[in-house]
């Protein structure tokens, strides 16, 4: 399938704008840029908007968001979960009254509105590639193959993808016959996190991390991280951006560790605020061990902080060992990168500059070839 102006897309994914975090930001900033690119773009979401629940002939027509027709096939529900009953045929009626070229479903480890909307675009015989923005673990992985049995997606000639190589490979072993898994990145503009940086303290090492406060994310691992690295004698303080239902549960920790006057949260702030901070740091830490690609370390590492993270994850995807920044291979590894750089100026030093001066690979540009490549490949399957 050729990729140029006026290709039609739609997105699909159970979660979007006014809701915001990872998978829905990324929707969005890639709609964003293939719109750039001259794209016909469109969004269906099983996300309310701010009216409330649409009507039958708001879904068809969409609302627009960002120059985008944003389609909402939902519900009122408790904690505004992506189900409805009608996924299907709402979708379908949708794609039938606003034919595209291709289909992108975005998928995370529970995502009932995509699954369900993949028997529409398989109805319509629309070309869909899936991208998996999660990690396929233990718990995860039988979720995954049912969805992937039911769905009958290799019979139906979707494209599967992940946005980072270690994803791939877990949905690769989680689903044999799944074929090639391609990888299909999140992306950036990096010249929108260039920061103006206050100078480096020769004393305190000034560490920062962007998350959701949330179990899976380990902010509790973190402070352990950040008690273990101080025992040192090394002065380190760390900024916590973010909030979530861990924030309380956080801040108790800290306090009851002695880390109140050494860790600061600031809440959720905007991205000004994030590069605000992001000028007065040394160093990027991400505890995470489920990360399947990390945003947040992206952006901090294209602002030029040299990037903590542990082994196993998307994060490597543009984090290497040495270079952007160091990979530890437990949280004992975290404590001891902290403890090195605040000790190694030097070190610290070259790692921000490696990063101030080089570009990372997952800008709009190359992240949009790659996509194209994965809309190739969905049309080919479904061609066969």
């Amino acid at each position: 399938m050729p990729y140029g102006p006026r290709v039609r897309i739609a997105h699909l994914s159970d979660c979007y704008l006014p809701r915001t975090g990872g998978i829905e930001s990324q929707v969005r900033a890639l709609a964003m840029a293939q719109v750039a690119a001259g794209d016909e773009v469109r969004v269906i979401t099983a996300t309310p908007g701010r009216r409330g629940a649409p009507t039958g002939s708001e879904i068809l027509d969409g609302e627009e968001v960002d120059k985008i027709q944003v389609h909402r096939v939902s519900m009122r529900l408790p904690f505004d979960l992506p189900i409805h009953p009608r996924t299907r045929a709402h979708v379908a009626s949708v794609l039938t009254a606003n034919p595209v070229d291709v289909v992108h479903v975005h998928a995370g480890v529970i995502s009932p509105f995509a699954w369900g909307a993949l028997r529409a675009t398989h109805e319509l015989s629309i070309p869909t590639l899936i991208t998996v923005h999660s990690m396929w673990g233990p718990i995860a992985r039988p979720g995954f193959r049912a969805a992937y049995e039911i769905g009958r997606l290799s019979r139906w000639g979707v494209q599967v993808s992940a946005v980072s190589r270690i994803a791939a490979e877990l949905i690769a072993a989680a689903v044999p016959g799944v074929g090639e898994v391609l990888v299909v990145p999140n992306g950036i503009d990096p010249g929108s996190w260039q920061v103006e940086r206050a100078p480096s303290s020769d004393r305190e090492l000034r560490v920062v991390t962007v998350m959701r406060l949330a179990p899976r994310k380990r902010i509790i691992a973190l402070l352990r991280v950040i008690d273990q690295a101080r025992r040192s004698g090394q002065p380190i303080s760390l900024t916590v951006i973010g909030d979530g239902p861990d924030r309380s549960r956080a801040e108790k920790y800290a306090g009851d560790h002695g880390l109140s006057a050494a860790v600061t949260f600031t809440g959720r702030l905007d991205a000004a605020g994030i590069k605000s901070v992001f000028g007065v740091s040394d160093v990027f830490i991400q505890p995470s061990t489920k990360e399947s690609f990390g945003i947040a370390a992206l952006e901090a590492r294209s602002a030029g902080l040299p990037v903590i993270a542990r082994a196993g994850t998307g994060t490597t995807q543009f984090i290497n060992d040495g270079v952007e920044g160091i990979i530890a291979p437990d949280d004992a590894g975290l404590a001891g990168a902290l403890i090195r750089l605040s000790k190694d100026r030097n070190l610290l030093q070259s790692l921000t500059l490696h990063n101030l001066g080089t570009q990372p690979t997952e800008t709009w540009p190359e992240v949009l070839k790659q996509v194209q490549l994965g809309y190739a490949a969905a049309a080919l399957r479904n061609a066969n």
